[in-house]
């Protein structure tokens, strides 16, 4: 299962929001730097209107969301790099996740101390980014020397890591995260083993006070701030969120949150849209399987094809992997379930080629 890593400051609000996503209290939140020293890891589940719907046309008995897995991880101060606070234990954890969501204290508030002093999203999101940069420098330098070391017995593969490894050496001193080094797919893959912290899927998370929320949250001069930076490092996203007031809904009934969130004049769980966000910067999608037994929700990297779609059931599906039968969800809601969209001619039959696309319901047909 894929990790994505919470990071940030001392005192932001990460492992307030880590549980409010896990809808737990396993994250100990005070008001003191280092609060958290060893990973927190849950299991979230992701939201998903069209399951609820597949499963009342299937009239199936139960439902099975998909899930990430989410590690909040301790707080980061300027000389982390150099093994300041918990510098070393922190990249470390970082190195470990598949994705990084950033969290940004955007709200003042005098009883909640700062680890800097004051409250300045901009300056905090370049201390945290400098650190992970300086960290990349020192990786990438190390890794060259040992690539050197072996392109001179004529080793290809250190040869063509050379290459890369000073390209990114010069990209990385430009102070340029290394997400933003330009190259094709292949290359992508190829850079992706040198497993560096700035290369990884990143978003950027405005905590909020409630109060935000009511006046609006075009008002806060911070939310603004960290979407524009968001957008010139590496062109990633930004959202908003209140991670007190989503943690304090974490024992409440779906009736229970409606109706708060209905005082704030919002129509949806902040965290829900989060998690969403989090499943697609994590490059997943979910395809469906439905029928009385069960409706689930099976999650695939984007851009795997139907073998391999059908590996994630099981292995033998994918050994024996003869066809698919797709059909769109929107065309099976349509034509109300399996029956009707067979009696419209709407389900295809999809071969080995066939690259799976987000909210196709489907049956693998295999050798057994």
């Amino acid at each position: 299962m894929l990790q994505a890593g919470i990071v940030g400051l001392p005192n932001v609000g990460k492992s307030t929001l880590f549980n409010a996503l896990t809808r737990s209290r396993k994250a100990e939140a005070q008001n003191y730097p280092f609060c958290t020293i060893d990973p927190n890891v849950g299991i979230i589940e992701v939201p998903d209107m069209r399951l609820q719907r597949l499963a009342e046309l299937s009239k199936s008995k139960k439902i099975i969301p998909a899930a990430v897995e989410i590690v909040d991880i301790a707080g980061l101060v300027a000389g982390a790099s150099k093994g300041e606070g918990l510098g070393n234990k922190f990249l470390a954890n970082i190195r470990e996740v598949d994705a990084i969501i950033h969290v940004v204290r955007c709200f003042e508030d005098s009883n909640i101390s700062h680890s800097t002093g004051d409250v300045n999203p901009v300056r905090d999101m370049g201390i945290i980014n400098t650190e992970l940069l300086l960290a990349d420098l020192q990786s990438v330098e190390n890794q060259l020397e040992k690539n050197l070391k072996k392109a001179k017995g004529d080793d290809r593969e250190a040869k063509t890591n050379v290459e890369l490894l000073r390209l990114l050496l010069e990209h990385l001193n430009g102070g340029n995260p290394a997400m933003s080094f330009e190259i094709d797919n292949d290359t992508a893959l190829h850079i992706k083993m040198f497993n560096l912290l700035t290369s990884k899927p990143t978003l950027f998370v405005c905590n909020v006070e409630e109060n935000d929320l009511l006046a609006g949250i075009e008002n806060n001069k911070f939310v603004e701030a960290v979407s524009s930076y968001a957008k010139q490092y590496g062109s990633t996203s930004s959202c908003v969120i209140c991670a007190q007031m989503e943690s304090d809904m974490c024992d409440f009934s779906p009736e229970e949150t409606e109706k708060f969130l209905r005082e704030y004049g919002i129509d949806h769980s902040g965290v829900s849209q989060l998690i969403r966000n989090v499943y697609s910067l994590l490059g997943l999608a979910s395809f469906f399987t439905t029928g009385m037994d069960e409706t689930r929700a099976w999650t695939f990297r984007k851009g795997l094809r139907a073998p391999q779609c059908a590996g994630i059931i099981h292995g033998d599906f994918e050994t024996g992997f003869v066809k698919a039968e797709v059909i769109d969800y929107d065309e099976f809601v349509a034509h109300h379930g399996w029956v009707g969209a067979r009696d419209a001619g709407k389900i295809r039959l999809e071969g080995k080629d066939y690259p799976f696309k987000d909210g196709d319901v489907t049956v693998f047909r295999f050798n057994r």
